[in-house]
């Protein structure tokens, strides 16, 4: 703990609403969906975090998903201190981003060319301008409930009318272009086809998360990404993958080795850079050499494949074992069971999703398929739980819309310690167990 006996975490986030909107950088990190104001952390080492008045917490963010190899591991560490040791940036070409593409090109095959950038975001814009160039077609279809980032054409929600034209999630966002994205429902093939044949030779792109991760996890049904490569063969649409998170998650070669189902384009970030700011799109060597200064499509970056990022995303990279699968695999189902049967304990509805070593528990009775499976959660349920079990030391992700993350740093004793935590948390909800609206 903290020597002078004061909340460190509660001064910083009381400093830090002075001079960042909200107090922090990124939304999700103030807990305005759970209640309470955040700890502000430290220092990380393996799969624990501790915050500024010293407590520590089993962690099950890992920065959203890229520390599969968990916190802070030696041979990462070396190698961003070799990298640094030359120089941090030169905005000029080096080995490394040949490296490094050359060894996500063995993991993901469909990626003949990659375009590395500086995060998810840029790489799913990048990916949709390629797309529409590429096709000349300006719509693009998305899924209720997947995240692409904070582009404009993303901040879209479904819209009413026939044509299922998206309206804007955020002030700022043009109507013009929100009316370019079509909104579809995850899971549900008809609704992808409907939109497909009322915008005749206008869809340049469909763009989804293959596993759903920013509504919670929600797995793709039998037959729905197959089924998406066909319309879209049909149509003359472009499939783009966001493995975002999906990518070395789901399998070594993402989503897509794990389900058989090739993509035009891929956009992918965090584990790429072994939690370094980066990101990176690529695919078929047609469309890709279409971007510039191969082809006309114009996008650039200064720090885009950075020497820090690529040494740390090739030793990342390189660390991807069948053995590491096969142990997470375990530790996913071990924890995804413990939570599902304290919660059967307790008589709380839960439902658990999970693919390998990423879970999402929803406080819900009914199985949880697509986004309006997904907004129908106790999110009220949800934040008590975390606020339980965040004073029993361990620190998941402070919304019911989120996934959780193992790591190769993670034992058994830290997940019995998190179903020991979510046990006594849920036995003191018992009780109390009203049901709230839902929603993000």
């Amino acid at each position: 703990m903290s020597t002078d006996g004061r909340n460190q975490s509660a001064r910083l986030f009381a400093r830090a609403r002075k001079i960042l909107p909200g107090g922090v950088d990124s939304p999700v990190r103030a807990f305005s969906a759970v209640g309470g104001a955040p700890p502000f952390i430290r220092r990380g080492r393996g799969a624990r975090i501790e915050d500024e008045d010293g407590r520590s917490y089993v962690d099950f963010v890992m920065s959203w998903g890229p520390l599969i190899h968990g916190h802070a591991p030696a041979g990462l560490t070396r190698a961003l201190a070799a990298a640094a040791k030359h120089g941090t940036s030169f905005g000029a070409p080096t080995a490394a981003e040949v490296e490094l593409g050359t060894a996500v090109r063995q993991l993901m095959p469909s990626l003949e060319r990659v375009r590395f950038v500086n995060s998810g975001t840029e790489a799913t814009m990048s990916a949709l301008r390629l797309a529409r160039a590429a096709t000349g077609r300006d719509r693009v279809v998305k899924f209720a409930g997947c995240y692409h980032g904070h582009g404009d054409a993303f901040l879209v929600q479904a819209g009413s009318g026939a044509t299922t034209l998206g309206v804007p999630t955020s002030p700022g966002v043009p109507r013009s272009v929100a009316a370019d994205t079509l909104v579809a429902r995850y899971n549900d093939l008809g609704s992808v086809e409907r939109i497909l044949r009322r915008q005749r030779d206008r869809v340049a792109a469909l763009v989804v998360e293959p596993v759903a991760g920013n509504m919670g996890v929600v797995l793709p049904e039998e037959g729905f990404l197959e089924g998406l490569r066909a319309l879209c063969d049909a149509h003359g649409a472009m499939l783009v993958f966001d493995e975002v998170i999906s990518g070395f998650r789901a399998a070594p070669g993402g989503a897509q080795e794990r389900f058989g189902v090739r993509p035009d384009l891929t956009c992918l970030g965090k584990i790429i850079g072994g939690g370094l700011p980066v990101g990176a799109y690529g695919g078929r060597r047609d469309l890709m050499e279409q971007v510039a200064p191969a082809g006309p499509v114009y996008q650039a970056g200064t720090l885009s494949g950075n020497p820090l990022a690529m040494a740390a995303g090739a030793w990342a990279l390189s660390k991807l074992t069948p053995a590491l699968y096969a142990r997470l695999d375990t530790l996913g189902a071990r924890l995804a069971t413990g939570l599902a049967d304290a919660a059967r304990e307790a008589g709380i509805d839960l439902q658990v999703n999970r693919l390998g070593s990423v879970l999402t528990p929803f406080f819900t009775a009914a199985p949880v398929h697509d986004y309006e499976g997904a907004t129908v959660a106790d999110t009220a349920a949800y934040a008590r739980f975390f606020r339980g079990m965040l004073a029993r030391g361990v620190y998941p992700p402070p919304s019911q819309f989120e996934g959780w993350f193992l790591s190769a740093a993670h034992t058994r004793r830290d997940v019995d310690e998190a179903v020991a935590a979510a046990r006594a948390t849920l036995a003191g909800m018992r009780r109390r167990r009203p049901r709230a609206a839902g929603g993000r």
